[in-house]
This record gives C-alpha cells, sequence and structure tokens, in this order.
C-alpha cells in the first residue's frame, strides 16, 4: 500500500480537528455553573466573605442584595457572583451571575444585587470570579 504525501495531510488535518474540538468540548463545562460547580476560583472563601438576603422583585421573582467583604490588602477588580435558586432536593432551578460594580477595595466591602430569580426554597451565593489589582496598576489572576 502507498500511501501519498497529500493523502497523508489530509488525515493529519483531521486528526488536529476533532482534538480540538473534543478539547473545546471538555472544557466548556468549566465555564457554566452548575449544581457543583460554583466557582471558577477555587478558595474564594479564604479572600471574601459575603453578606447576603432574598427580597420580592416581582410577582414570581427575587432578588439578592448583599456586601462582598475583601480580606486582602489588594483591590479586587472584575468581581463576579453566582446565585442559584435552589428547590428542596438542592437542585438549582435558576442562577445568574452578575458582576460587582466598582470591584472591592482591599480590606474593603462593595454593594452588589443579582436580580429575576426565580422564587425558590432556598439560595445559595459564591463569587464567580475574580482579579486582583497589583499596586502598580497591572492585574493579575
Amino acid at each position: 500500500m502507498i500511501v501519498r504525501p497529500e493523502s497523508l495531510l489530509a488525515l493529519v488535518r483531521v486528526g488536529l480537528i476533532a482534538s480540538i474540538v473534543t478539547a473545546c468540548a471538555s472544557t466548556s463545562s468549566y465555564l457554566t455553573p452548575s449544581e457543583s460547580t460554583t466557582t471558577l476560583m477555587l478558595g474564594w472563601e479564604y479572600h471574601f466573605t459575603l453578606e447576603w438576603t432574598s427580597e420580592p422583585e416581582a410577582e414570581n421573582a427575587r432578588r439578592i442584595t448583599g456586601y462582598i467583604y475583601n480580606r486582602h490588602g489588594e483591590a479586587a477588580v472584575s468581581v463576579r457572583v453566582l446565585a442559584q435558586a435552589l428547590n428542596q432536593s438542592g437542585a438549582v432551578v435558576g442562577q445568574r451571575i452578575e458582576w460587582v460594580p466598582e470591584g472591592v477595595t482591599g480590606f474593603g466591602r462593595s454593594y452588589f444585587i443579582v436580580p429575576h430569580l426565580p422564587i425558590a426554597d432556598a439560595y445559595r451565593v459564591t463569587v464567580w470570579d475574580y482579579t486582583w489589582q497589583q499596586a502598580d496598576g497591572g492585574t493579575r489572576m
């Protein structure tokens, strides 16, 4: 059997495309909140504390309002929180990710609102992601 260079190249291209599609498909679950994935930043609890309540917003909706406290001396910018509505068995029935408008200063606190959640038996709020602002104005993850 003789293998032509053109057919070998075509086979390599198909293999490369298949690997890229598989890699993209396998990492997409890390970008979507679920019952088991509630943050992109493991260990956020060491850096932040959340204080929040749920309030009526409309006839069939609730909103979460609260504060995020920064335990670090560095400012956190591009901060987002995840609020999840849970049924009696703990399954997620609704969720939203919202920005903390101005981030959180070092050792400071900031107010946040997560609107338009369904009425549920319980709610869970976590820090979805953030970036630390360096003293020279740069940022780091």
